[in-house]
């Protein structure tokens, strides 16, 4: 039993890099510009979906080749903590509409802005249950040295 995935397996991983590529060079313009709410959301989805990819080939490949999980592990952590900062820039982000500001408490248990809005919070608390089973406070606050010494 062969413990790499197969060729064919692998084929999706880069179409989805060439999309966001594609993406970038269509719709962002240079110069300054405010993220809109959409943009932030579909970026929070994409990091969380990412995620739970890096989570999948954490969990199996720790097991087998112990550095690689290591270095796996640390992405799975870098990565939340990307999203954990989409999710915060896209409550920091004006409104759509009325251009105002929310407030710091608008994400919080029973104070949601309602949806659509709530859906980034509620992929967010999902996934944050599932980084808290596999990362302990530590890892989730320490600083990227991007160093893991065996």
């Amino acid at each position: 039993m062969s413990r790499t995935t197969s060729p064919s397996a692998q084929d999706f991983v880069p179409f989805a890099t060439a999309a966001l590529d594609f993406h970038r060079a269509l719709n962002l313009p240079a110069g300054p510009l405010v993220a809109s709410r959409e943009e932030l959301d579909a970026l929070h989805a994409h990091l969380v979906s990412l995620h739970g990819l890096l989570d999948a080939h954490t969990s199996r490949t720790g097991p087998l080749v112990q550095v690689e999980g290591d270095h796996l592990h640390g992405a799975r952590t870098r990565i939340w903590q990307a999203a954990d900062q989409i999710h915060r820039a896209y409550h920091a982000s004006p409104r759509p509409g009325s251009g105002d500001l929310p407030t710091r408490e608008a994400c919080r248990p029973g104070l949601p802005e309602g949806a659509p809005e709530l859906t980034i919070c509620q992929r967010h608390q999902r996934t944050a249950r599932l980084v808290r089973r596999h990362s302990t406070p530590a890892d989730l606050r320490a600083p990227f040295t991007g160093l893991i010494r065996h």
